[in-house]
């Protein structure tokens, strides 16, 4: 019994009354997505490709569609020993375009809807540069020193020596690309790729410039300033636009990208515009209160601890936090843990004080169970209070 054929619509999931570009559209997507090369060794995937492939065969022939439109799969099963699937040739159809883009796509060549000798923007350069935790808080100026390209003085960017001039390429007759023919499972397939011998330009440097070796550009060192706002996190980077590398034939400089290290502080550390420090405080200003002096990005200030503070109390500093990138004037907070220190070397006074001060309050000292709270008594701690009582 032979297999039912799905209807062509189906398999490439478009409206009998599509256009022509909506069904070129649906099969690249099925023809990427299923291509043995994409698949290899996946016999389902290989048999979607071939069935999408016979669909769009058909729906993409005009006088092809307007039979099968008519007459269904009927109209191509009489001579169904030709060549290719479902009894007819898949060479007379037009596959050449779009295998030449879905191959592009998967080998990484492939067709090219414009030359690449036109004017294209230079490429984009990185560097990076360190500063302290509270430059990042005021913003700095810094200056880097970077191998710049430049157009050559000698050929003016031609690369030619001087009265010569380049040559138009003759493998690619000047238009940058070359056509290279390739056998599929379809016939013969065209592509589209960058010309090898001028690299995609155009032109061929016979005589080159004894300046730039046939470049059209000459490298050398200079110093460039850039301005770090204040607020910049580590990591961000800066944008200086036309810092970068050369255009090609004509085209823009690209743009330097300079990353920002920020290195870290002995005591302050940051989340976001919010910045975050421990300050120690000791066990006579807990307890009593008092005025301490806690570092901040802008100084010192005095803060008025109050009395009975526990450790690990957090306190807030409005406004003493990083400032914004977008507007330096509105800045974030700068948040406080106050440690309440416990000291470790006491004066026999300072230990006489101490007990003193513990038998004034709950004696913990002398309480039998390790301090704190007393210890509960138990049944027979009772039992006997009794009996001494008789």
């Amino acid at each position: 019994m032979a297999e039912t054929k799905r209807d062509y619509y189906e398999v490439l999931g478009v409206d009998r009354n599509a256009d022509e570009a909506a069904i070129k559209s649906a099969y690249r997507k099925l023809a990427k997505k299923y291509h043995p090369d994409v698949n290899p060794g996946d016999k389902e995937a290989e048999q979607k490709f071939k069935e999408a492939s016979e669909a769009y065969a058909v729906l993409s022939d005009p006088e092809k569609r307007r039979k099968y439109d008519q007459f269904g799969h009927a109209a191509f099963d009489q001579g169904a020993g030709g060549g290719g699937f479902g009894g007819f040739d898949f060479n007379s159809a037009d596959m050449g375009d779009i295998f030449g883009d879905i191959f592009g796509d998967i080998f990484g060549g492939g067709r090219s809807r414009r030359s690449n000798n036109g004017p294209m923007q230079g490429a984009n350069l990185r560097a990076s540069v360190r500063i302290t935790f509270e430059e990042a808080v005021t913003g700095c100026d810094k200056e880097l020193e970077l191998v710049l390209k430049d157009e050559c003085n000698t050929c003016h960017g031609t690369g030619a020596k001087p009265g010569t001039s380049p040559q138009t390429c003759p493998k690619c007759g000047g238009k940058g690309q070359v056509v290279y023919t390739q056998q599929s499972l379809f016939g013969m397939v065209q592509n589209v790729r960058t010309c090898p011998d001028c690299n995609g330009t155009g032109k061929i440097i016979k005589d080159k410039c004894p300046d730039c070796y046939g470049t059209g550009y000459v490298s050398s060192k200079k110093k460039i300033a850039v301005t770090i706002p204040a607020g910049i996190d580590n990591g961000q980077s800066i944008r200086i636009r036309g810092k970068g590398e050369p255009g090609i034939n004509g085209g823009p400089r690209g743009d330097l990208l300079v990353e920002v290290q920020v290195s870290r502080h002995p005591i302050f550390q940051r989340q976001d515009m919010d910045i975050y420090s421990t300050v120690p405080i000791s066990f006579p200003v807990a307890a009593l209160g008092g005025t301490i002096r806690i570092k901040t990005v802008d100084g010192e200030v005095e803060y008025d601890v109050k009395a009975g503070t526990q450790t690990d109390t957090r306190v807030r500093l409005r406004g003493k936090g990083m400032p914004s990138l977008r507007n330096k004037s509105v800045r974030g907070d700068h948040y406080v843990t106050l440690v309440v220190e416990v000291p470790t070397n006491l004066s026999h006074a300072a230990k006489e004080a101490l007990k003193n001060y513990d038998m004034a309050n709950d004696n913990s000292l002398n309480q039998k169970g390790g301090g704190g709270k007393p210890k509960k008594k138990g049944f027979m701690d009772k039992l006997k209070e009794n009996l001494e009582d008789l």
